[in-house]
């Protein structure tokens, strides 16, 4: 098992700065992608920004030039830094991990962080 822990968010004004970070720990297990999704009040949850292990990065249109995600293999943590955060960036934010674990590495799943709220004032 994976267990993934944020931290980071928080209240800002628009046109501010926050940077989340998601740290995974347990015990036999290697990642693969980490990434971020979010969650407005009664929408879905969405895809922001994800990074493999090789440190390919995939954006979300609407954060591409403004978010940056990045990762510490050798700490297993994952990093957004965004910036330029507009009202409509409120969201949960949720880390995510696609890791093999168990004996020989053979299983594979997706694990999630419990989300840390982030709150843009206009």
């Amino acid at each position: 098992q994976v267990q993934l822990v944020e931290s980071g968010g928080g209240l800002v004004q628009a046109g501010g700065s926050l940077r989340l970070s998601c740290a995974a720990s347990g015990s036999n297990f290697r990642i693969n992608a980490m990434g971020w999704y979010r969650q407005a009040p009664g929408e879905q949850r969405d895809l922001v920004a994800t990074i493999t292990g090789a440190g390919s990065t995939n954006y979300a249109n609407s954060v591409k030039g403004r978010f940056t995600i990045s990762r510490d293999n050798a700490e297993n943590t994952v990093y957004l830094q965004m910036n330029s955060l507009r009202p409509e960036d409120t969201a949960v934010y949720y880390c995510n991990a696609n890791a093999w674990t168990g004996t020989g590495l053979r299983l594979r799943g997706d694990y999630w962080g419990q989300g840390t709220q982030v709150t843009v004032s206009s």
